[in-house]
């Protein structure tokens, strides 16, 4: 890439390929600018350092998470909806495992902010399939808490090789999905043993 045709926006998108390649605590501004074929100085001319890198690459994975999630959930309902959902995080996770460890813990200041809007659509999208189930406002948070903490742990997983015991991990899915639908809908849930 010619040195004078390099935009913010081309760093951010090097930065989250680099991140997912060497993982996001490996993210650093001199091999960033290797990678671009500039000297590392020419790189602030387009972020603030890395602190602004990494909350850019949070920025970029959060949008690109939450445009993903639309797309799967769009025209579903319920339990297929809640699937899709599961299946597009996980998958952006298990691609992008670099990007997305940018975002955890990554802080928002409220509205306007880039992170905080971007984020803000990721649990619109969630709050959809939870009022389809007629989670109401007042418990709405907590189901989103919920549901992140058990899409996110199943894509951190994923993306480790952390399922290598015996079983097949789609039919694992299937069951936590029907369990999580089961439970949204305030059915019991028996578990044979």
């Amino acid at each position: 890439m010619p040195r004078g045709r390099l935009t913010a926006a081309d760093v951010v998108r090097a930065g989250a390929e680099l991140a997912d390649e060497v993982g996001y605590q490996d993210l650093a501004m001199g091999a960033l600018a290797q990678r671009l074929g500039v000297r590392a100085p020419s790189l602030y001319k387009h972020v603030d350092g890395l602190d602004d890198l990494r909350r850019r690459v949070a920025v970029l994975a959060v949008t690109e998470l939450g445009e993903a999630v639309r797309a799967a959930i769009q025209g579903r309902a319920g339990s297929d909806a809640l699937a899709a959902f599961a299946r597009a995080f996980a998958a952006y996770v298990t691609a992008h495992p670099g990007r997305y460890a940018a975002t955890i813990g990554a802080e928002v200041t409220g509205p306007g902010d880039e992170l905080y809007d971007a984020s803000a659509r990721v649990l619109e999208s969630m709050a959809a399939i939870l009022r389809g189930y007629g989670v109401d406002d007042d418990e709405m948070v907590h189901a989103q808490r919920t549901l992140r903490c058990l899409f996110h742990g199943l894509a951190a997983l994923q993306a480790a090789n952390g399922f290598q015991w015996t079983g097949d991990t789609d039919e694992s899915f299937d069951w936590m999905i029907g369990f999580v639908d089961r439970g949204l809908r305030g059915e019991k849930t028996t578990v044979s043993g």
